[in-house]
């Protein structure tokens, strides 16, 4: 075993794989860009080294800086992680020839699965079943409209180099195919330096069912079982699961010979994923093979009792695997679920900001947490926003979704805007807890916005936390006053010639809600929508909170960020605007008259003109933002005056973009 380790990565896998590498006697050297120098995984490992400033191409995708930094931290094996530099077969070759040992595949076995139109010839061969579509080289635009119209709409463009669902788009018909090609290519070149790509029939409901393979340098090569991805919104995957709902002994051993045979036909060693698409009469076909961990893996690690990270090292120094096929065995059932940083009532735009309250359910041997932030850090436009992922595990899968539910109800999460709620919204449905599940599942069941209507414990919970605040304030401010004992000093809600009270408004998406408190003699009463409370609860310093609403217990956080508060109860997330009518208006005359971003990124095209007039819905700009393209849309049949910002530009949110003036419909 080597006795040093260089983490080319950042994130959650990161401080996994430090931790693994730890726990083996390893040291650890970790890299960092300027966006990162306060991450966790630079505080975890034994030593760490600069890569350079915030953008990855100068620093995460710099092969020559990650190698100098292995030179410099002494460091004689590379791991790295998955993203980035992972499956780049000229990294691979780079670090052999600088003498350190790369934890992965060979370089040749990355080339020949990085093309995915390569690979599908080369699964051809092998036997592996595909589906129809065209994977050639000929890239030309008329050639490829005529293919699409050939294998018959609708069709899936994806990126030839591709993965992770970027570069991919769903064609429904042929007038739509050369926007969305454009689309795709561009997407592609922006991600992966390379925009050719393939077309393939779309299956209608189909499953994305992959195989986890593992080889060593000794001939051995085994499947591990497979991992249901299915739960995914834009080709993005949402929720893992392991094993499979509804796979049978027979059809995973087939599914796990034929991952096998596309590991061997390339020469494979370490860890792989082999990725198929299953359609509705279970017929599977190769999709592609990712040449590195899958940010997924911690399901199979919890249903077969595996390290994959620790395998990963082991194969790597040149042990063979511990066990043979007939060995692995699948106990129990585990999801994962993936928390990103992003506005799902905004179309699921990605969301920044510093993380200001951030609390995880108990770890456990059957919930598991793996993150790589912590309470302070910031979410930045520079890298996945994910932040967390959680992972369950039961003894069989209804266990491992009620343990999934009870984690997120116990998740929260203060600062950037995140998707908690909608991961609950999903693990509670239906469906998902039947198992009957497909790739367009999402898309068709759940919408963007899952705002719960504030019950009256929750509002009174807010309400309680204000009072506390104020009481607080109202404390300090007594005493630095020179008469103490002066009734403009007191904080018990005195009122000259009223009954002593007070009014809280507070907006949950589109409806408001007034509360009005009484200070009585027997106590706070609480007015909330035309009914009376009793409310009573001891002074405390937040963010918890307890207290009495009639008879009934109350519990619950509550957390502020500017006017706003966060209230966690009972599992639910409530999210309260405290009214505030001069800054409304302010907001009000700020964004009036332009169209904004609404997230930070990069304008990567400007589509409207400059005194030009617009329908409503008409696309203005395009923002590159976490990888993922964003299009801007009219708000309002009117008037393009001036574009502010051109393409390369980075813009922060709130940024005015474009000086629209909106018309009256005729």
């Amino acid at each position: 075993m080597f006795r040093s380790l260089l983490i080319a990565n950042r994130g959650e896998i990161a401080v996994r794989i430090i931790r693994t590498a730890k726990r083996l006697g390893i040291r650890t050297v970790a890299v960092y860009s300027d966006a990162d120098a306060d991450a966790l995984h630079v505080a975890l490992a034994d030593s760490s080294v600069r890569l350079g400033p915030a953008p990855a191409r100068e620093s995460y995708l710099s092969i020559q800086r990650v190698l100098d930094a292995a030179r410099s931290g002494g460091a004689e094996a590379v791991h790295p992680g998955y993203g980035f530099l992972s499956e780049n077969d000229a990294f691979a070759e780079a670090c052999a020839k600088a003498g350190l040992v790369f934890i992965g595949p060979p370089p040749e076995a990355i080339r020949a699965m990085g093309d995915k139109s390569a690979s599908k010839a080369l699964m051809q061969k092998t036997g592996v079943p595909l589906v129809p579509g065209y994977h050639g080289d000929n890239q030309d635009p008329a050639l490829l409209a005529r293919e699409a119209q050939a294998i018959g709409f609708p069709v899936l463009i994806k990126a030839a180099a591709g993965g992770g669902g970027k570069g991919m788009r769903i064609v429904r018909g042929a007038t739509e195919f050369d926007d969305m090609l454009a689309a795709c290519k561009r997407e592609a070149m922006n991600a992966f330096g390379d925009d050719r790509v393939l077309i393939e029939r779309f299956l209608d409901r189909p499953r994305h069912i992959e195989i986890q393979v593992f080889a060593d340098r000794h001939g051995n090569c085994i499947s591990l079982g497979e991992r249901d991805c299915s739960s995914q919104r834009r080709h993005q995957k949402v929720i893992e699961e392991a094993p499979a709902p509804g796979m049978n002994t027979e059809q995973r051993q087939r599914m796990g010979a034929a991952a096998v045979a596309a590991a061997r036909a390339v020469g494979y060693v370490g860890a792989g994923t082999v990725e198929f698409i299953v359609d509705a009469k279970g017929a599977f076909h190769f999709m592609e093979m990712n040449t590195r961990l899958q940010v997924e893996h911690p399901v199979t690690e919890m249903v077969t009792g595996l390290d994959l990270v620790e395998l990963q090292l082991r194969v790597a120094s040149g042990e063979p695997l511990p066990i043979g096929q007939s060995q692995v065995r699948l106990e129990g059932h585990s999801i994962e679920a993936r928390l990103y940083a992003e506005d799902t009532a905004r179309g699921f735009l990605p969301s920044t900001g510093r993380l200001a309250h951030l609390v995880f359910p108990d770890a456990n041997a059957s919930v598991r947490v793996d993150t790589g932030v912590r309470v302070g850090d910031t979410i930045t436009s520079w890298y996945d926003p994910m932040i967390a992922k959680i992972i369950v595990h039961g003894e069989d899968r209804a266990a491992a979704v009620r343990r999934l539910v009870l984690a997120l109800e116990q998740l929260e999460a203060v600062g950037p805007a995140t998707n908690r709620d909608f991961l609950l919204a999903l693990a509670r449905h239906a469906a998902f807890g039947q198992g009957t599940i497909d790739t367009g599942f999402i898309e068709r069941e759940l919408g963007g916005e899952h705002i719960a209507s504030p019950t009256p414990q929750a509002l009174a919970l807010a309400a309680f936390a204000e009072l506390q605040q104020q009481r607080r304030f109202a404390h300090e401010k007594q005493s630095r006053t020179a008469d103490a004992h002066s009734p403009w000093a007191a904080t018990d809600g005195w009122r000259l010639n009223q009954d002593s009270h007070q009014v809280l408004v507070y907006a949950s998406g589109k409806s408001s809600h007034a509360l009005t408190v009484h200070y009585c003699a027997d106590g706070m009463h609480l007015e909330v929508d035309g009914h009376r409370h009793r409310l009573h609860g001891e002074p405390q310093n937040g963010p918890q909170y307890s207290l009495t609403f009639d008879y009934e217990r109350v519990a619950g956080s509550v957390i502020a960020a500017g006017s706003r508060r966060h209230v966690f109860i009972g599992g639910a997330h409530h999210v309260l605007d405290l009214h505030d009518a001069l800054l409304q208006e302010i907001e009000v005359e700020v964004h009036a008259g332009g169209v904004t971003a609404p997230m930070p990124g990069k304008v990567i095209a400007v589509l409207a003109k400059a005194d030009t007039r617009v329908e409503k819905g008409t696309p203005l700009v395009i923002l590159e933002a976490m990888k993922m393209e964003h299009t801007l849309l009219a708000p309002a049949r009117g008037r393009v005056h001036a574009i502010r910002f051109a393409v390369g530009d980075q813009v922060a949110e709130g940024e005015a973009l474009i000086e629209f003036e909106t018309e009256k419909e005729p």
